[in-house]
C-alpha cells in the first residue's frame, strides 16, 4: 500500500490522504502522530498556507478533542518559531516586499497599544489580515513574543475548532442516515456557533475599544477570508 505523501491541495486529495493514513493510525498510532505534528510544524514555520486542510485531516485521524489539542499547540508553537525565523532573517524582507501593508500595520498597532492584546485577537479571529503575514510582520511591529503565542493560540482556536470538527464529522458520514445522526447534528450546531460566537463579540469589543477605521473595517469583514 505504498504511496507517495503530500499536501493535499484539494478536498479529494484530502480524502485520500486520510483514508491512507487512517490505515496506518491503527498500528503505527506515534509515527502517525510524529509524521502529522512535523508537516505542520513545518507548513507553519515556513509561512506556507494551507494548514485548514491538516486542520481537517486531523478532525478525521485523531478525533475532535485530540485534534483541536493538536492543532491549537501546533498552531501556536509554528507560527511562534515563524515569527523567531522573521525576527532573525526576514524582517527586512517583510519590509521590503510588503511596505503598505506593514505601514498600515504598524499605525495600527500603535493606536491600539494600550489594548494590543485584544486586537491582535481581533485579527485572527476576524479576517482582515492573512496569518502568515501576521507571522511574518510581528517581530518588524514589536510585539512581544509572549502576547504574539497567546493571541494565536486563542484566537485560532476558534478556527481550529470549526475544522477539526469538521474533519470529525466527515470521517464519519457514510450514509444520509449518518449526516441525520443526532451526533452528526450536534456537532454540526458547535461548529456553527463556534463560528458566530467569537467574531460576534470581538467585533462588539472593538466597537467600544479599539482604534479601527470603520469604512476599511466594514471592507475587510465583506472581503476578507482566513487564510493560514
Amino acid at each position: 500500500m505504498a504511496r507517495s505523501l503530500k499536501f493535499p491541495s484539494d478536498l479529494e486529495e484530502l480524502q485520500e490522504l486520510a483514508d491512507f493514513l487512517q490505515y496506518y493510525n491503527k498500528e503505527y498510532h506515534a509515527y502517525v502522530i510524529l509524521l502529522f505534528c512535523s508537516a505542520y510544524l513545518y507548513k507553519q514555520t515556513f509561512a506556507i498556507p494551507g494548514s485548514g486542510f491538516l486542520n481537517i485531516l486531523a478532525g478525521a485521524l485523531f478525533g475532535p478533542w485530540i485534534g483541536l489539542l493538536l492543532c491549537s499547540t501546533l498552531t501556536s508553537v509554528g507560527a511562534t518559531c515563524c515569527y523567531g525565523l522573521s525576527n532573525i532573517f526576514g524582517k527586512n524582507f517583510v519590509i521590503y516586499y510588503f511596505p503598505d501593508k506593514v505601514t498600515m500595520l504598524q499605525r495600527k498597532v500603535e493606536e491600539n497599544r494600550h489594548s494590543l492584546f485584544f486586537f491582535l485577537l481581533f485579527l485572527r479571529l476576524l479576517p482582515m489580515t492573512p496569518n502568515w503575514f501576521l507571522n511574518l510582520a510581528s517581530p518588524v511591529l514589536n510585539i512581544h513574543v509572549t502576547q504574539f503565542f497567546f493571541s494565536v493560540l486563542i484566537g485560532l482556536t476558534p478556527y481550529n475548532f470549526i475544522c477539526v470538527q469538521t474533519g470529525s464529522v466527515l470521517s464519519q458520514i457514510s450514509s444520509l442516515e449518518n449526516i441525520l445522526s443526532w451526533s452528526n447534528l450536534f456537532k454540526m450546531l458547535a461548529i456553527a456557533m463556534m463560528a458566530l460566537i467569537p467574531g460576534a463579540l470581538i467585533k462588539k469589543f472593538s466597537q467600544k475599544h479599539l482604534n479601527l477605521d470603520k469604512s476599511e473595517q466594514k471592507s475587510h469583514w465583506l472581503n476578507g477570508r482566513k487564510c493560514n
